[in-house]
C-alpha cells in the first residue's frame, strides 16, 4: 500500500501576505482523498526523528542554534521564514517524513511525502524556505543503517538543490542530479555531480528530452538502489519564480518518466514535493497531485 507522510503541522502559520503557499500542505491532502487518490489509511503522521539522525547530515552547533532559535537576523531572513519553536519542530516532522516514508519504499517500491524536498539547506544553514535538508538526511539514514549502498537525488525543481549538492559534494554514495533554470535562484549555484541549466522559457519537448536523455544515462551509469525523488511544481509556465514554461500535462510526463523508470528498474523511490509559487493554489494542487496520481496508478 501507498503510504504518504503527512501532518497538521505542515501547514505552519505564516504572516498574512507571505509569498509561501503554505496553505497546499493541508489542500493537497483534502483534494487527494476527495477525488478518491488516495484514502486515510494511506497517510501516516511521521514520528519525532531522533537527532542522531540530523547531526548524521547537520552541523551540531548550527542545530544546536537552531533549536534555541539563536539564528542572526540575517539567517532567518535568508531562510525566508519567521523563526519560532513551531517552525523547527516542523522541519523536524518533515525530514522524519522523509526518512519513514523511505523506509516504506523499500517494502512497497514507493513512499511518498506530502511536503520535504527542503533541497536549499545546507550542512551549517538554511536557505530558501529550507532549514533541515530532509533530502540529505534520508540518503544519510539509508546510508547508515544499510538499508542502501547507492543512492540517486533526482532534483527536478526549477531551483538548483544547492544545499544538497554541498552536502554531497565529496559523496561515491550519493549522486546528485540537479535539472534547474540556469538564471533562475540560487544565484550562486553549488556543483552536483550532474548539473542540467536550462535557459528561461524552456518548454515541454525541450525538457522532456534532455530529462530523458540524461536521466537515463545516469541510471545505467551510476546503477542505484534507491531513488530520491523531489518533484517541485515551480516548472510550470504559471509559476511566479520559476521561468520555466512546462504544462501541466508536461509535469504528468516528467513525473510518469522518473516513476517508471523506477518501478521498471524496481529501484524504491521516495517522493517529496518541493516547491510550487503559481499565483492561483487551485494550479499548484493539481501539478501536485499528479504525482500521487502516477504513484496509485504504477504501483497498486
Amino acid at each position: 500500500m501507498l503510504k504518504v507522510a503527512h501532518s497538521p503541522l505542515y501547514a505552519h502559520s505564516l504572516p498574512e501576505g507571505h509569498r509561501f503557499p503554505m496553505e497546499k500542505y493541508s489542500l493537497l491532502p483534502e483534494q487527494l482523498l476527495y477525488e478518491g487518490t488516495l484514502t486515510q489509511e494511506n497517510f501516516f503522521i511521521p514520528d519525532l526523528l531522533e537527532e542522531k539522525w540530523i547531526l548524521n547530515t547537520h552541523d551540531a552547533h548550527y542545530f544546536q542554534r537552531l533549536k534555541n532559535l539563536e539564528l542572526t537576523r540575517s539567517e532567518i531572513r535568508a531562510t525566508g521564514f519567521p523563526l519560532s519553536e513551531g517552525l523547527v519542530r516542523r522541519e523536524i516532522q518533515i525530514a522524519s517524513g522523509s526518512v519513514q516514508a523511505a523506509v516504506f519504499a523499500l517494502e512497497h517500491g514507493i513512499g511518498m511525502n506530502i511536503a520535504g524536498g527542503t533541497h536549499h539547506a545546507f550542512t551549517d544553514r538554511g536557505e530558501g524556505f529550507c532549514l533541515l535538508n530532509d533530502i540529505a538526511i534520508t540518503a544519510n539514514f539509508l546510508l547508515e543503517n544499510q538499508l542502501s549502498n547507492r543512492v540517486l537525488v533526482v532534483d527536478l525543481d526549477v531551483h538548483q538543490g544547492n544545499g544538497t549538492a554541498q552536502i554531497f559534494q565529496h559523496s561515491t554514495d550519493v549522486f546528485t542530479f540537479s535539472m534547474h533554470g540556469a538564471k533562475n535562484y540560487p544565484h550562486r549555484k553549488e556543483k552536483s555531480h550532474l548539473d542540467i541549466s536550462l535557459p528561461d522559457g524552456t518548454a515541454d519537448e525541450e525538457y522532456l528530452d534532455k530529462l530523458n536523455h540524461n536521466l537515463s544515462l545516469v541510471l545505467d551509469k551510476f546503477s542505484p538502489d534507491f531513488i530520491i525523488y523531489q518533484c517541485g511544481v515551480d516548472v510550470l509556465s504559471s509559476d511566479q519564480l520559476g521561468r520555466l514554461s512546462l504544462s501541466q500535462q508536461g509535469v504528468k510526463l516528467r513525473d510518469d518518466f522518473v516513476l517508471s523508470n523506477a518501478r521498471n528498474r524496481q529501484i524504491p523511490i521516495m517522493c517529496c514535493m518541493g516547491g510550487g509559487y503559481s499565483k492561483q493554489i487551485k494550479v499548484i494542487i493539481e501539478a501536485h497531485a499528479h504525482v500521487f496520481r502516477l504513484a496509485q496508478e504504477l504501483y497498486s
